[in-house]
């Protein structure tokens, strides 16, 4: 993948939709550091989110919602659209193939790295609604080419980090995800974080306790949508 920070010509507009205003400085600073010369616009639904995890799943009404963010994203001058939420992520592939400019899921280069590294790969999430999905979105990543990748997934869900970070302790969701993390690392070759909003975890931690690649979806996704805006696919 091409990551250079080289100007993307023709001064293009990307919109990210969100599920958590929380992600909105994390995805700027991102933007302003891949994508110079691109305008940048924001989209939030909480509700998104929390219907998904209220029902256990991404259900019809919330994907043409998330179709209709999108659509009303192209209305306002987007050029292209990354939606940051890994749980409607279903939803943007759906989504992807009914518009004709580029519709990006956070964790597809998420994926798509994690099995060029290892066989054997961690996911980590906080909510079953981010983990079933992610894990899928890996298996699809192995099988992109002609011969499946032979794969082996280890799930983990860290139970009580969401709620934590949602009723604003991020100290106790990053002690949950942390320590989960740690002992994911020597059961794999790789450990993909399942959510944008784990990605914090890592600067708690001693780079030294990292001994397998620790991959995170906000950095990746950026590059990955600077790739595309410069290509234009």
């Amino acid at each position: 993948m091409c990551i250079d920070r080289e100007e993307i010509p023709l001064s293009p507009k990307l919109a990210l939709i969100h599920t958590s205003p929380s992600l909105i400085p994390v995805f700027q600073a991102l933007c302003a550091t891949w994508l110079p010369g691109v305008e940048v616009f924001h989209m939030v639904d909480e509700s998104l989110i929390r219907n998904t995890i209220a029902a256990g799943r991404l259900e019809k009404i919330t994907m043409r919602r998330v179709i209709s963010l999108v659509d009303s994203a192209r209305l306002a001058g987007a050029d292209a659209v990354l939606v940051t939420c890994s749980s409607i992520g279903d939803a943007v592939t759906t989504a992807a193939t009914l518009f004709d400019f580029p519709v990006i899921r956070v964790d597809d280069a998420l994926a798509e790295k994690a099995v060029t590294i290892g066989n054997r790969i961690g996911v980590l999430a906080t909510v079953r609604t981010t983990l079933e999905p992610t894990t899928a979105q890996v298996r699809r990543m192995a099988c992109k080419s002609t011969s499946c990748k032979d794969i082996t997934i280890v799930e983990v869900l860290c139970d009580g980090a969401f709620d934590a970070v949602m009723s604003g302790d991020g100290l106790t969701h990053d002690d949950i995800v942390s320590a989960a993390l740690l002992k994911l690392i020597p059961r794999v070759d790789v450990v993909v974080l399942a959510q944008a909003s784990m990605a914090r975890v890592l600067a708690t931690i001693d780079p030294a306790a990292l001994t397998v690649p620790v991959l995170s979806s906000p950095e990746l996704a950026v590059q990955c949508v600077a790739e595309v805006l410069r290509s234009g696919r």
